[in-house]
């Protein structure tokens, strides 16, 4: 005789009510609320990477859209452009006004065919990730005071934030 003999055995129907619930038909949603704005949605695009400069000069800018209505943010449609150089200090004002948040990486520095086709479109494609992550935060929505101008402000000034 083990111990597992001394156990009342227990059916799966034990578990189920004596009561079955009655389902009723699901209420079909007007058309106006099935395709009705979600009530907070943040949507960034980085697109139409321009090169500029001769040379040594040479810099490649990137067009941020920004569609949202969550409050955080001041207008509900912007379009900015930024540098990489731009990007690389927006990280490092978010690493030191919010730490206790893991803030993802930039795609890497590029040092050779940095003006290729391919490399510029690969940036473009980890920069949108990196501000569609940290843009969606709700930590850095309400801790950071660069978010929004960021990704808003079109005659957006670093030197501003003294970093």
């Amino acid at each position: 005789m083990n111990f597992l003999d001394n156990i009342p055995k227990v059916t799966h129907r034990s578990f189920q009510p004596d009561v079955q619930p009655v389902l009723q038909p699901a209420r079909a949603l007007p058309a106006e609320e099935t395709y009705a704005l979600p009530e907070n949605f943040l949507e960034i695009e980085v697109r139409n990477p321009q090169t500029h400069g001769i040379g040594r000069k040479m810099y490649t800018d990137y067009e941020i859209v920004c569609h949202t209505n969550l409050p955080a943010f001041k207008s509900q449609q912007s379009v900015v452009r930024r540098r990489y150089s731009d990007f690389e200090w927006f990280k490092y004002a978010l690493e030191r006004e919010c730490p206790h948040v893991n803030i993802p990486p930039l795609p890497g520095k590029v040092f050779t065919n940095r003006f290729d086709d391919h490399v510029i479109e690969d940036r473009r494609i980890g920069l949108e990730r990196f501000l569609q992550i940290v843009g969606g935060h709700p930590l850095i929505q309400t801790g950071s005071k660069v978010l929004c101008p960021f990704i808003q402000a079109p005659n957006f000034n670093r030197d501003a934030y003294g970093y």
